[in-house]
């Protein structure tokens, strides 16, 4: 598995490179400098030439921000990495604040008066930019676009040279639909939008719609290219030479032309007087100045491949089923590891997080994982999204608990699973709790929800036997899950934060709600679940959608309640074992059968 950059370096980055940015800073005439951690292409994991955030700060998670000033500097992340950003940023050069609760825009409000702060408008989409501007507005300081990025100058020739993985068919076995037939679809969405054409620069967009692979990005199998799209069905795909493949070229096919993307600017002013639909928070605000100077005509709209990429087609819905039964089985040997080996030895979190990506590659089918694996033991499982660094790694211990959470990336499917399990025997309050967390889960599972209905109108389910509790959690319930892509997919979600994309037939999500006791540990129960096609109900009037659930994975007996659920939940929880002995058991054999067996029996 390819790694980004080296996790255990003491943070020492700051030092070493502010002085570098600023200088440049200084060259330009800038007081200050915007960087986001999102790269030219709006991707939530990096190539490490697209690192830029890691490369100024030292820190390596998936979202996060940083400020440079004259005289001070801010690096920003969310409750995910609270530990994280402390190990590996230096605090002494970086004040460390919270992404979330005011983030950038606050802190631009405390900007100097006067202060030109430069930003990268490939960085930046037009939505986030507008908040940004407004922020630093208050404050009396003026946001500037750069024509060279002050941190790319610093970084000079150190930087890793941009990522070439060749790009690969992705064959229709796996995607239920030819590339052909689905540009015709979008065609047909850009002029309904009136647009003549369409510009894509989401990787996932341009994997989706032309049916191809890549390995620009760990953890996504992401070619990193742009396209535009007729509403004819044609289209231009901009790809680095380096990584089109002698096969590529008759697997697009003859209406698609293959552009390097040192031609994309001129391609942008070819489209003069032309209806050009592209998506205010997916591209860059660059992609909106060139477009404007080349005096075409902007429409404003969301990707026309998010929604037909985020509502499965049988073949791919099949396909994740399957990827999932495989998943399961590495799960099953893994729980089956922890339940035996590591309750005598007690290992530490990297140890786990490597033994459950051993039981994964031992399947013969992992392309790679689909994140990095998250393994908590005690009070590190307090941490929602923690990840063991080399500072923070603890062992397991007897009368705590352990959450990993962890997925693949399969050609038929990207999984996602979370189990909670417990080391020796658990306390009541443990179970207490996990069994709380189980009740918001089944009622998630289980729930008949009308066409129309948002993930943030169902969210409460998940917490409402922990509400009446008097507890709760601080993050989402579900997120979107692709095909083969992306782990983290939209615009679908279960969230508190209102989002008003209603989920479609075939879409896929996490059900993950959690209960997390700071200083002491963390549980979560996360499985992977597809909308189905509503039906009726008997007595009721109107068709109903539903989940499936895709992921099977034993729960940790120990640690549920009987008491605490009512006779359905129980029924849920006995006929989830039964159906994960169905799927997965006859991929196992000898003792981790009979572990298996024993895990899935009733109740």
């Amino acid at each position: 598995m390819r790694q980004s950059f080296d996790e255990t370096t003491d943070p020492s980055f700051g030092a070493k490179h502010l002085p570098l940015v600023r200088a440049r800073m200084a060259e330009q005439g800038l007081d200050g400098f915007l960087v986001p951690h999102e790269d030219e292409h709006q991707n939530e994991y990096l190539p490490e030439a697209n690192d830029r955030l890691a490369w100024l700060t030292g820190f390596t998670g998936s979202a996060g921000a940083g400020v440079v000033l004259k005289d001070r500097a801010a690096v920003f992340a969310d409750g995910r990495y609270t530990v994280q950003v402390r190990a590996q940023v230096d605090a002494g050069q970086f004040e460390i604040l919270d992404l979330v609760e005011g983030g950038v825009p606050a802190y631009l409000e405390k900007a100097p008066e006067g202060a030109v702060i430069g930003y990268d408008p490939r960085l930046h989409s037009p939505d986030a930019l507008a908040v940004l501007k407004r922020s630093a507005a208050k404050a009396g300081a003026d946001l500037k676009p750069v024509e060279v990025n002050p941190l790319d100058l610093a970084w000079g020739d150190a930087r890793p040279s941009q990522p070439t993985a060749p790009v690969v068919p992705h064959p229709d076995r796996y995607t239920g639909e030819s590339a052909a037939s689905k540009r015709k679809r979008i065609g047909a969405a850009i002029e309904a939008k009136g647009a003549d054409c369409a510009v894509l620069t989401a990787p996932a967009s341009i994997a989706w719609l032309f049916n191809v692979r890549g390995g620009d990005v760990i953890r996504t199998p992401l070619p990193l290219g742009q396209a535009i799209v007729h509403a004819n069905g044609t289209a231009k795909l901009f790809l680095d030479p380096r990584k089109v493949t002698n096969e590529l070229p008759g697997w697009l096919g003859e209406d698609v032309t293959l552009e390097n993307p040192a031609s994309v600017e001129a391609s942008l002013g070819d489209l003069k007087g032309r209806r050009v639909l592209i998506d205010p928070a997916q591209s860059s605000a660059w992609w909106f100045d060139r477009l404007e100077a080349a005096g075409a005509e902007i429409v404003r709209g969301m990707d026309p491949c998010a929604l037909p990429r985020a509502a499965k087609n049988p073949v791919e819905i099949e396909g994740s089923r399957q990827a999932h039964i495989r998943d399961g089985a590495a799960l099953a040997r893994f729980l089956h590891w922890v339940d035996t080996v590591a309750q005598r030895t007690l290992p530490d979190e990297r140890a786990v997080a490597e033994a459950l990506e051993r039981f994964r590659e031992e399947t013969g089918a992992l392309k790679d994982l689909s994140f990095d694996t998250i393994a908590g033991a005690g009070p590190n499982g307090a941490l929602p999204h923690y990840k063991p660094v080399a500072r923070t790694i603890r062992r397991m211990e007897k009368g705590s608990l352990l959450l990993v959470d962890g997925g693949g990336q399969y050609l038929d499917g990207t999984t996602d699973v979370t189990r909670t399990v417990a080391v020796g025997e658990p306390s009541v309050d443990q179970r207490r709790m996990f069994t709380l967390v189980l009740k918001g889960h089944i009622a998630m599972a289980t729930v008949r929800f009308p066409a129309g209905t948002t993930g943030h109108q169902l969210d409460a389910l998940a917490r409402l036997p922990m509400w009446m509790q008097g507890f709760d959690y601080d993050h989402g319930t579900g997120h979107g899950v692709g095909s083969y892509l992306g782990v983290h997919e939209g615009p679908q979600r279960i969230a508190k934060l209102v989002n008003s994309q209603p989920l479609l037939t075939g879409m896929i999500l996490s059900n993950e709600p959690g209960y997390y006791r700071e200083g002491h540990w963390g549980i979560r129960i996360e499985t992977l679940q597809v909308v189905t096609e509503p039906t009726a109900i008997e007595g009721g009037e109107r068709p109903m959608h539903g989940f499936e659930q895709l992921t099977f994975a034993p729960l940790d007996r120990t640690l549920i309640d009987v008491d605490l659920l009512t006779a359905d939940e129980r029924a849920y929880v006995d006929a989830y074992h039964a159906e994960t002995l169905t799927k997965v058991g006859p991929l196992l054999d000898g003792e981790v059968r009979g572990w298996l067996e024993r895990q899935c029996a009733p109740l």
